[in-house]
């Protein structure tokens, strides 16, 4: 969680060898991080309202449905998604128990595994689809245009690119 009050007070220092980000600057950091927060908790609980599993647990079942042979490295998932790699271990584990990815023994070399899309797994991501399209509609569409929406991915598009 980000602490808005120790970032508020950064524009405050008066250390001037330093570039210091603009009031300005400094207030769209702050929003950003709060919208980041809200949006996604209010997403959380539409999820948990539905009887489905977090967020994380779409994010890898969509990347599995998109790979060639519903299937990635554990690596090429943390890639691909924005889950840490110790978070994503124990992930991967409820998701094994729970029937929706398989591992397999990578044969090349005998030691990495593969993560494999189960037919329960693909099923999820559809369901769990239904129930975040829907609130991403009611946390985004609802409040964005598509041209507002098209410029906010500009936007945030500016400030992903590596310096």
């Amino acid at each position: 969680m980000v602490n808005i009050d120790v970032i508020a007070s950064m524009s405050d220092c008066s250390d001037t060898k330093t570039p210091q980000p603009s009031p300005a600057v400094t207030r769209a950091w702050i929003g950003l991080m709060r919208t980041q927060q809200i949006v996604l908790a209010a997403i959380e609980q539409d999820l948990k309202a539905a009887g489905l599993p977090p967020l994380g647990w779409y994010d890898v079942l969509l990347e599995l449905v998109r790979a060639t042979g519903g299937r990635l490295r554990p690596y090429e998932i943390e890639e691909r998604t924005l889950l840490a790699q110790h978070n994503l271990s124990r992930l991967l584990d409820r998701m094994e128990k729970a029937g929706l990815v398989r591992r397999e023994v990578f044969s090349e070399d005998g030691r990495g595994r593969w993560v494999v899309i189960r037919e329960a797994g693909s099923a999820m991501r559809d369901r769990m689809w239904t129930a975040y399209a829907s609130a991403l509609q009611r946390h985004l569409g609802d409040k964005l245009d598509d041209v507002q929406a098209d410029q906010l991915t500009e936007l945030l598009a500016l400030l992903s690119r590596k310096s």
